[in-house]
């Protein structure tokens, strides 16, 4: 496939998604009163044949081909090894795009776990559009369901929902990795996330979700081009930079779904979900900017720390904690000790 017709379909993708933007939105809002649409044992979702085609199409501009972008960039790192500018512009996007997922869609927007300045909401909330892992009141409302479902009939990605023979849980796996993004239910944001629908500068910048894409995309090649001095440098900026990132960012999430609902420590038990299946584990939590320590937010979803002790890595909340000492952040949510023991009894008594 050509740049040009990358381009020429992620600008088609742009224009579809704006101009079924506002007609999504009523949609949604108008569904919460029709109980025609309810499932049972569910709160309210829209199943409509245009979302799933935007389902299919954000798949595979977003999902899909930075798979091949990937390959591409290894293949060109044997013609000519990688250059310190790519590997900065990788870490730094990585970085900012992590942040923008944990620290801003999930901590802040989601759990509502610590309060900012509209500067650093805004900035956290670009950054994650930036991540192509779906505009920011949309992830909000599907997480929000997750908890709400989580490992239940009605988690849209759950791996524990296929059966339990050996070819079921693989295909649960990778159900909840990467396929559940092909098709599946929306859950109604008028339901979900009234407050962020009532929050003007998210709904702004949400709806420029894929220009932020493009431009997390453009920042890094024009910097490799212009520090390099050359269009090599711009390619090789944009694969790393963004396309790469791309793919290592939203494989990292999307590993919380199934990796870390079938593999891991899982040190607390909810009473009130018997079924939830979140896990712990270390590696993520180092790589995936804290969010490894899955069961730990599971157990306590308002927290801005997800490792709850100092010896767990979790950059999402050295970020939030150093907002805090700037001054840039307050009510900062942390369980207190008598919580986390009601917790751990509970997990021994199950």
């Amino acid at each position: 496939m050509s740049p040009h017709s990358i381009n020429f379909g992620i600008q088609n993708f742009c224009r579809e998604f704006h101009g079924r933007l506002e007609h999504v939105m009523s949609l949604v809002i108008d569904e919460t009163f029709k109980e025609s649409h309810a499932v049972p044992g569910r709160r309210l979702a829209i199943d409509a044949p245009f979302l799933h085609r935007l389902q299919r199409r954000h798949f595979i501009l977003f999902d899909v081909l930075p798979l091949f972008g990937t390959i591409a960039a290894i293949v060109l790192a044997f013609y000519r090894p990688i250059s310190w500018v790519d590997i900065a512009l990788f870490m730094v996007m990585w970085l900012l795009t992590g942040l923008g997922i944990s620290a801003g869609y999930h901590r802040l927007f989601t759990h509502r776990s610590y309060k900012t300045v509209t500067a650093v909401r805004v900035a956290l909330a670009i950054f994650g559009c930036m991540a192509g892992q779906g505009a920011v009141i949309s992830w909000v409302a599907m997480h929000r369901r997750h908890h709400e479902r989580a490992d239940r009939d009605g988690d849209m990605h759950s791996p524990n929902l296929h059966g339990t023979s050996v070819m079921q849980r693989i295909r649960g796996f990778i159900h909840a990795h990467y396929t559940w993004m092909i098709k599946h239910e929306y859950p109604n944001v008028a339901h979900y996330t009234p407050d962020l629908l009532r929050d003007r500068a998210i709904v702004k910048t949400g709806r420029l979700y894929s220009w932020w894409i493009l431009l997390g995309l453009a920042i890094p090649a024009v910097i490799g081009g212009l520090v390099t001095q050359s269009w090599y440098g711009a390619l090789t900026g944009l694969l790393w930079g963004g396309v790469v990132r791309m793919f290592v960012v939203g494989h990292s999430m999307w590993a919380l779904n199934s990796v870390l609902h079938t593999i891991g420590a899982r040190p607390y038990r909810l009473r009130e979900n018997p079924n939830d299946n979140s896990r712990n584990n270390w590696v993520l939590g180092l790589l995936a900017w804290g969010e490894g320590w899955h069961n730990n937010h599971h157990a306590f979803p308002f927290s801005a720390s997800f490792g709850l002790a100092w010896y767990r890595a979790d950059i999402a909340y050295w970020f939030i904690a150093m907002l805090k000492a700037l001054g840039l952040a307050w009510d900062v949510k942390l369980p207190t000790p008598e919580s986390m023991a009601k917790r751990t009894a509970e997990a021994i008594q199950t």
